[in-house]
């Protein structure tokens, strides 16, 4: 059972951030309280089906790459680690792998539906959370992680101030992202795969209708998401320091970035 979300004061941030990563998408919502609306419900329509759905999409190596990337941002055993939008479990699972102990890992996600499917070790903490108000104390954690949630945060600027304030001065932070490929080829494959092959797979296998919608808003949001530029600013804005991004097969973005000692 996961614990209870208890909202606290965050952070203040510098005038010269990004708030929004995602603008209005009519389609899905208009305002910033229909985002959190919609998030919320199509996570917990979808949590059922999400780990298949990740299994048979990445080709089995959804795991390998998540913990690879991990390590790539420098996570080593007996760290502690805090893995915001926790969901099913996908990035906790290998973080508690890498560090060696289940309970050094707490993962945090907004959605019951998807800390209630979550598969994680024993020992592994879940607790009700956002990540523009992580429900911990000020400097808790040696590492924090994110898989591919940059586009669901509705104030990027608050989240990144967050962060900071719950990891120990000289902690790693590793967030994974999808950026669109910079070839028209490449986009237009990324597209068809999104648009056509997944809604094809979900319907093969009874997934939900929303399973569905959710990976096409995964495919809408990739295109009108913060750039990288942005996203740069904002953590170097927010109190980090060697931010850098690291892209790997032309798609997958991995942000690094270890809070400033100040």
């Amino acid at each position: 059972m996961f614990e209870k979300f208890n909202e606290k004061n965050t952070q203040k941030i510098p005038a010269k951030t990004v708030k929004s990563p995602i603008p209005a998408m009519p389609d899905y919502f208009s305002n910033v309280a229909e985002k959190k609306q919609f998030i919320s419900s199509i996570f917990e329509n979808t949590a059922v089906d999400y780990d298949r759905m990740d299994r048979i999409l990445g080709l089995g190596n959804g795991s390998k790459y998540r913990g690879q990337a991990l390590e790539r941002a420098g996570l080593t055993a007996g760290m502690s680690v805090i893995d915001i939008a926790v969901g099913t479990g996908l990035v906790a699972r290998e973080a508690a792998r890498i560090v060696g102990d289940p309970r050094l890992v707490v993962g945090v996600d907004p959605s019951k539906g998807m800390l209630n499917s979550a598969k994680v070790p024993h020992g592994v903490r879940l607790v009700e959370g956002r990540a523009e108000a992580v429900p911990f104390s000020d400097a808790e954690f040696d590492f924090l992680s994110m898989g591919y949630a940059l586009r669901h945060i509705t104030d990027l600027s608050m989240a990144f101030g967050e962060f900071r304030r719950v990891v120990k001065p000289g902690a790693r932070i590793c967030l994974l992202e999808i950026t669109p490929p910079e070839s028209h080829v490449g986009k237009a494959l990324l597209k068809a795969y999104m648009h056509v092959l997944v809604p094809a797979v979900g319907r093969l296998f009874h997934a939900s209708v929303d399973t569905a919608k959710l990976w096409r808003y995964y495919w809408e949001t990739i295109e009108v998401c913060a750039p990288p530029k942005d996203v740069i600013m904002t953590l170097q804005a927010c109190g980090f320091e060697n931010v850098h991004r690291q892209v790997i097969h032309g798609i997958f973005s991995e942000y690094q970035a270890t809070r400033s000692h100040q």
